[in-house]
């Protein structure tokens, strides 16, 4: 058995030609069951790293041998077809790390896009794609001269179990000249490097301010907010000649960062809360959709698929066919476009079904408006939108009245806040509320906030099929469906950019449900049969005092919850 810590034959150097191709030794240790290889640079001291899972690890190296011994005897035709085109887009690297690439990881890797997103569901290898993206990218341009990419977790426990864990357990110590594990650097024979990063805080994202990167890939991008995906944006340039900045992501649907990454790469769209809208140009965005039966490894575990169908269901189809509507976390499970939007055409509106607004106030965030009404069956209309930053309460009011023209409008619930919210001249519920009453619509009265009770109203509403929202409310449609549970309090709706479409929807049900009554008049015309116009009048006041003496309470008002 060979001595412990001894140097194998097949790749023992002189210290001076290490020097001149800046290659480090290998040096491999017997270990403990348990462990497996101790890899270090001379000089610096050697490592045991545990393994877990020692089977994966000699399949990967069985792999990259065998790759290679094809590759160099006869070229990569002998390789299997999949094999070979991970061959010819990757080179001898990759081989020696024992990475090829299936179909879909291939395709990621040969997106031009600026900007790229990977996966959907559990399983398709999303990882290890973006960590050989960014060794890819370190190598690329880094040979004349060297650059710096960037790979990034939310949570510094998630960054150790994945990224870091996949470079240990895959790059071979002999293809980098150094891994620093208090800054969690990786220097390449190039000198180039590789940055593994965390961001528990939003804010932590500053840390990297001043830097840049020619690569910054994002694992599990659905937990980090557009506001740091946008900063990071900045952070993407490189000096060195001809080099290509641009970034990825792998991510299943889901979490904090559902709405703008589904906006970005599935609607291709602007996400609510950018900036600049106009500037959002879809041909810079790409996404690789890739499920389990990508993945030659898991494709036929029949006992891992088993398991992802047993999950929930929003688990199982997020997971399991990578659906972007439907996901853990997700607040209004029972939203069907199919059941819930039809198109306004399809309703026979009535001048007498009554009709009220709410509105979430907003100057830099947008302002919220939305016109609802309720049939006789029950049933809440949202039947019109209307979404704009920048309006002052007054301009805000003459766009309502605009679009109000014609309509008898009941009530205006408007979010507490502006009650509380000052100008020079007042509150903006006092300004909104002069600028509406001068256009003939109500004073607007405060909302009610209670965020619980509205978020479960609306939830009930959806799924006794009693609330439907027309088609031409797209934010209001958009928003509903990415709506996610507050980890904190999981009753409630987690807030993020975008939400004051859902808000305004939320102050209107809340604050005003009731089904509409056909008028009284109506009503007893209906049941008269009579012809003679003499008749008809004689029945109408027979009917109209029935109903007086049998209200009892006449002029009482009904209780605030069933009031229209």
């Amino acid at each position: 058995m060979r001595e412990r810590g001894t140097y194998l034959p097949h790749v023992k150097r002189a210290d001076a030609a290490c020097e001149a191709s800046r290659e480090a030794p290998l040096r491999v240790a017997q270990c403990k069951q348990g462990y497996g290889i101790a890899l270090g640079y001379k000089g610096f001291g050697y490592k045991l790293q545990k393994r877990n899972d020692m089977k994966a690890v000699a399949k990967g190296r069985h792999r990259a041998k065998r790759n290679l011994a094809r590759v160099r005897t006869n070229g990569a035709a002998k390789l299997p077809r999949a094999e070979k085109d991970g061959v010819a887009a990757t080179g001898d690297f990759d081989l020696r790390c024992g990475y090829v690439p299936f179909a879909r990881q291939l395709e990621f890797r040969n997106s031009v896009a600026k900007y790229r997103l990977f996966g959907g569901a559990a399983g398709p290898g999303k990882t290890n794609a973006l960590l050989f993206e960014a060794i890819r990218q370190a190598h690329l341009y880094g040979n004349e001269k060297p650059v710096d990419t960037l790979l990034l977790r939310r949570t510094f426990p998630e960054l150790e179990a994945s990224l870091v864990a996949y470079f240990r357990r895959d790059v071979p110590r002999d293809c980098y000249a150094s891994y620093n594990d208090s800054k969690h650097i990786v220097t390449w024979l190039n000198g180039s490097t590789t940055r593994f990063g965390h961001c528990a805080h939003e804010n932590d994202i500053y840390q990297y301010q001043g830097a840049e990167y020619l690569f910054i890939g994002i694992d599990e991008l659905t937990h980090f907010t557009l506001k740091m995906w946008q900063f990071l944006t900045s952070r993407n340039r490189c000096p060195a000649p001809n080099s290509v900045p641009c970034m990825a992501g792998a991510t299943n649907p889901g979490n904090i960062g559902h709405a703008w990454v589904k906006a970005l790469w599935i609607d291709r769209r602007a996400p609510a809360g950018m900036d600049r809208p106009d500037q959002y140009d879809a041909k810079d965005y790409a996404f690789t959709r890739a499920t389990l039966k990508d993945n030659p490894i898991y494709a036929d575990d029949a006992q891992y698929r088993r398991t992802l169908e047993a999950l929930p269901t929003h688990l199982r189809r997020a997971f399991l066919d990578g659906e972007w509507d439907v996901f853990a976390g997700q607040y209004f499970d029972v939203f069907d476009r199919a059941r819930h939007t039809p198109r306004a055409e399809e309703i026979p509106f009535e001048p007498w079904w009554p009709r009220w607004l709410s509105i979430d106030w907003g100057f830099e965030h947008p302002s919220a408006v939305l016109w609802h009404t309720a049939s006789p069956n029950g049933t809440v209309i949202t039947y019109r939108e209307f979404v704009q930053n920048h309006l002052s309460p007054r301009m805000l009011a003459a766009a309502i009245a605009e679009r109000s023209a014609g309509e008898r409008i009941s009530s205006v619930y408007l979010s507490p806040d502006a009650f509380a919210q000052r100008t020079a001249d007042d509150t903006i519920a006092a300004q909104l509320g002069r600028g509406l009453e001068l256009e003939g619509l109500p004073r607007p009265d405060p909302a009610d906030d209670d965020r619980v009770g509205g978020w479960m109203l609306m939830y009930e509403l959806l799924a006794q099929d009693r609330w439907i929202v027309t088609q031409n409310c797209a934010g209001l449609i958009e928003s509903l469906p990415v709506l996610t549970r507050d980890e904190a309090n999981i009753e409630d709706v987690l807030k993020y950019e975008g939400d004051d479409v859902a808000d305004a929807a939320r102050y209107g049900l809340k604050s005003r449900m009731e089904p509409g009554r056909m008028p009284l008049a109506l009503r007893n015309a209906e049941r008269i049969t009579a012809v003679d116009a003499t008749s008809r009048a004689i029945w109408m006041r027979k009917l109209e005092a029935e109903a007086r003496r049998g209200a009892g309470t006449h002029g009482v008002p009904a209780p605030r919850r069933w009031r229209l």
